[in-house]
This record gives C-alpha cells, sequence and structure tokens, in this order.
C-alpha cells in the first residue's frame, strides 16, 4: 500500500481545510492524523465537541482516496460508498459525505 509523501499530507490537511471553512461553516476546525496510508479525520464544533469522520486511505492518487465512514455505534471506521457508488473519492467528496450524514438535521 502506498504512503503518502510529507507533502501530499499537509497538502490534504491544507485543501480539506479550505473546503472545509467554505462549505461547512459550522465547523470551527478539522484535525488530521496520519498513520501509514491513512489519514483520520475529527471534526471540531463551535462548542469545543469533537466528532470522529471518516478514514481516508492513500492510493497513490492524490485525487482519488478510498474511505471509511467512522460508526460511533460500533466504534471503528467502515469501507464506504459516496452517494454515486464510487469507493474512491477526492478528499473534498469523502468530507462533503461525511458531513452531511453527521452534521445536517434530516428535514422531517
Amino acid at each position: 500500500m502506498p504512503t503518502p509523501s510529507e507533502h501530499t499530507r499537509l497538502s490534504l490537511e491544507g485543501r480539506l481545510g479550505e473546503h472545509a471553512r467554505t462549505a461547512w461553516p459550522q465547523l470551527e476546525q478539522l484535525h488530521v492524523s496520519h498513520r501509514g496510508a491513512f489519514a483520520c479525520v475529527e471534526a471540531e464544533l463551535a462548542d469545543g465537541e469533537k466528532v470522529k469522520l471518516m478514514r481516508l486511505r492513500y492510493t497513490g492518487a492524490v485525487g482519488k482516496w478510498g474511505f471509511a465512514l467512522y460508526y460511533a455505534s460500533s466504534d471503528r471506521y467502515e469501507d464506504s460508498l459516496l452517494l454515486g457508488g464510487s469507493a474512491t473519492g477526492t478528499p473534498a467528496d469523502v468530507l462533503d459525505c461525511a458531513c452531511s450524514l453527521y452534521l445536517t438535521t434530516p428535514d422531517i
């Protein structure tokens, strides 16, 4: 499994942070931790609460990452698909998917 370079890790953090600021203003900050080919993303909300969102898996292509969403009910990450059915996507697409699941209120 390929491991991202330091440049790729820093670029990922910057791009995710910028996307979060423009698309998800309710997020105060993103925290990204790296381990091998994986990047775990946690959101910090305005009230200081931290929410685990997802784990990205580097595929060797900067714009195409595998991912798993975090499920609090099982306290684990599970491989997932984007709404369009793809198992890979851009980090911004994956962030949008995770945030739409965890940070929006369903219309009733």
